[in-house]
């Protein structure tokens, strides 16, 4: 399943941005970033998954992954409205992918695949944010939107399937994101982000999981102030 990837809007050298986002399918995505020079930045993602955790849910999926990169922002446009960024990074994760059945003491596992995996991505993020703010509760908010464009190449570096050793699989996965983004105050933000994952090679078991429908809080600090 994909996860929320950073999109930090960086601007100026020393800017840096925290993010959370989660939604009710159990998956939770942590984002973080620093420019720290000019037109240079580092961004690191985090995720968890889980849904089915339950007595009547016949299909169980757990997910964690943790990845970084480096890359390259800056401001484009008539009136540097818009940001450009474009980022490189590795990163490594597991999951657990299981069917049940009902038993007469609850759910039991059917089939149990386990994996490990790599990845490594290139991301190229693309935001604007609106001249025009928007008047809601009694303040003006800016609002700014944007879209972020993955290609990630998976490979499972250890996989069974009912504890026996099972061929490894390898993917290419390209995931459209798009997110829109209210200012709530100076440092924070309130984002939306939706996506989905497509495969390009056709596997057995590695395949495109769930599309991206998540709600987050962004902080930001640092940097020049305006």
């Amino acid at each position: 399943m994909p996860n929320v990837p950073a999109t930090p809007m960086f601007k100026e050298r020393g800017e840096v941005y925290v993010a959370a986002h989660s939604n009710i399918k159990g998956n939770i995505s942590g984002n973080a970033g620093v420019a720290f020079a000019k037109n240079l930045a580092f961004i690191a993602n985090g995720s968890f998954i889980e849904n089915g955790n339950s007595i009547h849910s016949n299909d169980l999926f757990k997910q964690q992954l943790v990845e970084g990169g480096i890359g390259y922002f800056t401001k484009v446009g008539k009136n540097k409205r818009q940001v450009l960024e474009v980022y490189a990074g590795y990163g490594i994760g597991k999951s657990h992918d299981e069917d049940r059945r009902a038993s007469m003491t609850g759910m039991e596992p059917v089939d149990v695949r386990k994996m490990d995996f790599d990845k490594i991505f290139l991301q190229v993020n693309y935001s604007s944010t609106k001249k025009d703010k928007l008047n809601l509760f009694g303040k003006k908010r800016a609002l700014s939107y944007g879209t972020a464009i993955r290609v990630s190449r998976i490979a499972m570096t250890d996989f069974t399937i009912n504890d026996i050793t099972a061929t490894k699989e390898e993917a290419l996965f390209i995931e459209p994101l798009f997110f829109t983004r209210m200012e709530l105050n100076k440092s924070f933000q309130l984002q939306y982000t939706n996506g989905f994952n497509i495969n390009v090679m056709s596997n057995e078991y590695l395949k495109a999981g769930n599309a991206v429908f998540t709600l987050g809080v962004l902080y930001g600090f640092g940097g020049k102030k305006k």
